[in-house]
């Protein structure tokens, strides 16, 4: 608590920031100390809040002296990936969740990271499932509104003849059904912030209510002539172009300007793919405490895919893949626990083996011409085999249409190990019996 008693003025041992800084984090130790009394850390916490506030007081030509004749180093303009995330880290920023060091993404939380304090609309765009709902939570979390409620609203999902109801709530009798009065989800996160998911989906008439509120910050509950105010923080999410809905008319202008006072936007998976081993972990961990097991073990060419996979649906989509592993894949998942329509075919899971440095018998592959070979052997290997299979087993028939020397083809069938007789037909051709292996 030494900090209390360094001088305000008269000195350059401090910066203003600084000392901002000092007392933020006084406050927030203040808070968890465990070895005083409540009334004591109460009294601290008032001293040390005037305190704050007479430096907020300071003239705006004292805070630049302050700040220009700090002794402390300036922070370089370019910093890594790494050093960004960390700092973000270091700063008490509350994150459930992991992320990595995409310039895009971490772009986007230390947007949000100065926005959280503020009440102003934040506007959260991106492709679906990349964690828009995540950064609502976040912005809430680290605000001044964090210990009041959070509410969700998928704009979407609601009929549109019981939207101003769910939004702004009912009197008794406004409408059949309406047995009570109740309460909208406006007036539920009164103090707190309102999620609006799914914002495009909104119909127009719902759009012209919500522009009301944030205008007036008044509503009024269907049914009722009586003003209700309202103090929410609003955060809004769209995987649409908003702009192009606009331009289509089925969007108003003036209320996208209303609700992107602050814009937020998320990158897809695939432009962050240093995150994917991270969030496997988290996802592994995760799955593996909701399903009470150790966290399943994964084979080199599934774990593979994994990283390579394009994820249409985003961090959703490989949070769903890792809990359908965990669950079938037992103690140790692979390719064929996928679901059937991304479950590569037999010769890319050729080469899933060779990149992730095995082929099918455990020998290990030490160069990319290796890599290709075996792609290559099982490729062909599954084309003689469906030939066969369709032709019943003739190898002349197949020789003919693939216009193949016979003996040319009865060679690549004898190299892969592969025998005609395995695919004869029972009512097949008995003439080429003789020419099996």
């Amino acid at each position: 608590m030494k900090i209390l008693d360094q001088p305000i003025a008269g000195g350059s041992a401090i910066s203003y920031a600084g000392l901002l800084e000092k007392i933020e984090i006084l406050r927030s130790a203040l808070r968890w100390a465990s070895r005083l009394d409540r009334p004591e850390i109460e009294k601290l916490l008032r001293q040390s809040s005037a305190l704050r506030d007479e430096v907020m007081q300071l003239s705006h030509k004292e805070r630049f002296v302050r700040a220009a004749s700090s002794a402390e180093p300036v922070e370089p303009m370019e910093r890594s990936g790494g050093e960004r995330r960390r700092a973000l880290l270091d700063r008490s920023f509350v994150f459930e969740g992991t992320f990595g060091d995409n310039p895009k993404l971490l772009e986007a939380l230390e947007i949000a990271e100065k926005a959280a304090p503020t009440d102003l609309p934040v506007l959260v765009d991106g492709e679906s499932g990349t964690g828009k709902e995540l950064m609502a939570k976040v912005i809430h979390a680290n605000g001044s509104r964090a210990d009041k409620p959070y509410i969700s609203v998928n704009c979407g999902a609601i009929p549109e003849n019981l939207l101003e109801s769910e939004l702004f709530g009912h009197r008794k009798g406004a409408f059949t059904g309406a047995a009570n009065d109740r309460k909208g989800k406006f007036e539920s996160a009164h103090k707190g912030t309102i999620f609006l998911d799914e914002i495009g989906e909104l119909p127009l008439a719902g759009q012209v209510k919500l522009l009301r509120v944030l205008q007036a910050h008044e509503i009024q509950r269907v049914g009722s002539d009586e003003i209700i105010h309202v103090d929410t923080r609003i955060v809004a999410a769209t995987n649409k172009n908003l702009r192009k809905l606009i331009a289509e008319g089925s969007f108003r202008e003036d209320l996208f300007y209303r609700l992107s006072v602050i814009q937020v936007t998320l990158p897809p998976l695939r432009e962050r793919r240093d995150e994917i081993p991270l969030l496997i972990s988290f996802f592994g961990d995760e799955a593996a405490e909701a399903l009470k097991r150790t966290p399943v073990k994964m084979t080199p060419r599934l774990r593979d895919f994994l990283l390579n996979y394009p994820y249409p649906g985003n961090i959703r989509e490989l949070r769903n893949l890792i809990y359908r592993l965990s669950c079938l894949g037992g103690d140790v998942a692979d390719i064929v626990h996928l679901p059937d329509d991304i479950r590569p075919s037999a010769p890319a899971r050729a080469a899933y083996d060779a990149i992730a440095g095995l082929d099918n018998g455990g020998f290990k592959l030490t160069s990319l011409s290796d890599a290709k070979r075996a792609a290559s052997d099982e490729a062909e290997r599954a084309f003689l085999e469906r030939g066969l299979k369709e032709v019943g087993g003739t190898v002349a028939e197949l020789a003919r249409r693939c216009d193949m020397n016979r003996s040319h083809l009865q060679m690549l069938l004898k190299k892969h190990g592969i025998r005609s007789k395995d695919f004869r037909q029972h009512h097949g051709n008995a003439d080429d019996k003789s020419k099996a292996h």
